[in-house]
């Protein structure tokens, strides 16, 4: 599955389009593939140009794409060897639109483009391959037959870009920005979650309640509850119901006074 750790999700919504694009309907001679573990490395078969000594081959390059593209061109290199005046023997392109002729506008359809233009007409004046460029520049049937020899040695048919690859690629990653911004969310709402503060639990009021057979004081610790608690409506009535109880409790000692009097006056008499 691709990803999209080095690019930022604006550019990768982006570049998911261009390559949907690619893929139904393709340049002519250029078919794209992706890196499925890394999204920003882009890959195409570049047929060789009718005419040229790159006719009948077939050219594996790829495009690296830092983090911050489209704002800086992409890096082109070749992965098939090639004799070109502006592929060095390391594969790295030199062309203009990848140079000082950028553009942040420009996509990946104009590079792969260009790129294929360049092996019909090269530029041996901004050569990296020194050699192919000197050659171009005296001898072309030299430089042309050492060009053929290279393809017919390294430019043989590469194994096809799976069908269909890139929509699925990009589906995939589809699918893992919606999960990974779901799951920001979700933390987001856990964190300012965990910042409120829980509500006092009734049992430690309850039990000082229970120490006192004070009426008037069992009131005032019941609306103490309520307001420390937020509980209101059934939970008051809950707690004062209680009330009631410890009230009975009460008369028990009053009454025993009373008999307790009665018995000292009959002691009297």
């Amino acid at each position: 599955m691709a990803t999209n750790e080095n690019l930022p999700p604006n550019v990768i919504k982006q570049l998911a389009k261009e390559l949907k694009s690619l893929d139904e309907s393709p340049p002519e001679g250029i078919k794209v593939g992706v890196n499925d573990d890394d999204f920003s490395i882009i890959y195409a078969d570049i047929e060789g140009p009718a005419g040229t000594p790159y006719e009948n081959g077939v050219f594996r390059m790829k495009l690296l794409l830092s983090h911050d593209f489209p704002h800086s061109p992409p890096k082109g290199y070749f992965l098939t060897k090639i004799f070109h005046p502006n592929i060095a023997n390391n594969g790295e392109i030199c062309v203009n639109t990848l140079k000082k002729d950028w553009n942040p506008s420009l996509g990946l359809r104009h590079i792969l483009i260009v790129v294929r233009c360049l092996l019909i007409e090269p530029f041996p004046e901004s050569a990296l391959n020194e050699q192919a460029g000197k050659m171009l520049l005296e001898n072309y049937d030299e430089y042309a037959r050492h060009a053929r020899l290279y393809t017919g040695i390294h430019a043989k048919p590469k194994p096809k870009f799976k069908s269909g690859a890139i929509c699925e690629s990009t589906t995939a990653l589809n699918v893992e920005q919606h999960n990974t911004s779901v799951l920001n969310v979700d933390q987001k709402n856990a964190a300012s979650g965990a910042g409120l503060s829980l509500p006092t639990p009734l049992t430690t009021t309850t039990t000082s309640t229970k120490g006192s057979n004070n009426p008037d004081h069992q009131h005032q610790q019941s609306t103490v509850l309520a307001t420390e608690t937020g509980v209101s409506g059934t939970g008051i009535v809950g707690i004062s119901g209680t009330a009631p109880k410890k009230e009975g409790l009460t008369k028990v000692p009053a009454d025993k006074k009373k008999m307790d009097a009665r018995k000292k006056s009959l002691k009297r008499l």
